[in-house]
């Protein structure tokens, strides 16, 4: 199986990403974390998206708030899926991050999620990897199943 790459531009940023490693540890996929930052680390972060395919990842995850450079400086380097998590930070409360994020030239996307969005890029990550991936693509029906009877048993509770 692919490993998942959770990339933040600070530690910082690590309370968000705890939160995509949570459901990529539930659903036993592989990750490793880094900190590498766009502005402050150029140089690491090149080298770590130019080798992430040879390294055995298949996804992504870039988090960074304010100018939020970061998932684009990745995906400048990978053809790898990247998905970008603006960080809510400073005074525009992450509505910079997450415009920077998601406003990409032609040709080099960076798939986003919302503000803070961690989760969502961990089941975002899931289903690119389940693609190629019959065992996982399974696991995420399951897992929409058991979201959608949770849901609907609190309907019944408050129907009661």
């Amino acid at each position: 199986m692919k490993k998942v790459g959770i990339v933040m531009g600070s530690d910082s940023d690590l309370s968000v990403v705890e939160k995509a490693a949570e459901i990529l540890k539930d659903f036993s996929v592989p990750y490793e974390m880094h900190v590498y930052s766009a502005h402050r680390t150029p140089e690491e972060a090149r080298a770590f998206a130019l080798s992430a395919a040879e390294k055995g990842f298949g996804v992504i995850i870039a988090a960074a708030g304010m100018a939020a450079h970061l998932a684009g400086a990745l995906a400048a380097n990978t053809v790898l899926p990247v998905i970008g998590i603006p960080v809510k930070s400073g005074s525009l409360l992450g509505m910079d991050a997450l415009l920077s994020t998601v406003m990409m030239p032609s040709g080099i996307p960076v798939a986003t999620v919302a503000i803070d969005g961690a989760k969502n890029a961990a089941y975002l990550a899931l289903e690119i990897l389940a693609v190629g991936d019959e065992d996982l693509q399974k696991r995420l029906m399951e897992s929409r199943k058991q979201a959608a009877e949770k849901v609907l048993e609190k309907d019944k509770k408050l129907n009661k």
